[in-house]
């Protein structure tokens, strides 16, 4: 079994900042690309940015250069260092990581956690 826990989100004015966190845990044997979606109510959900497992990063252009993705392999997590948020970035935030079992290799989804940005 894998488990993805995610935390940080929270209500923030615009301009402000939330680091998000996402932490695998399970019979991992090895992870591969993760990933931040987020979706917003009435829209479909949408990459925000992703870290591959040798360390290169991309990013939607709606977030480059205030959104900041990373990852700790030795933690099995990934964070999302959002910075000068705008109201239009409020939407859950989803992770999304391809791990590999000793089964079998699947993407698995956290809960999401909301963030919300007030003008």
């Amino acid at each position: 079994q894998v488990q993805l826990v995610e935390s940080g989100g929270g209500l923030v004015q615009a301009g402000g900042s939330l680091r998000l966190s996402c932490a695998a845990s399970g019979s991992i044997r090895s992870i591969n690309d993760m990933a931040w979606y987020r979706q917003a109510p009435g829209k479909q959900r949408d990459l925000v940015a992703v870290i591959t497992s040798g360390g290169s990063t991309n990013y939607a252009d709606s977030v480059k250069g205030r959104f900041t993705i990373s990852r700790d392999n030795a933690k099995n997590t990934v964070y999302l260092q959002m910075n000068s948020l705008k109201p239009e970035d409020t939407a859950v935030y989803y992770c999304n990581v391809r791990i590999r079992t000793i089964l079998y290799e699947n993407n698995y989804w956290g809960q999401g956690t909301q963030v919300t940005v007030s003008s």
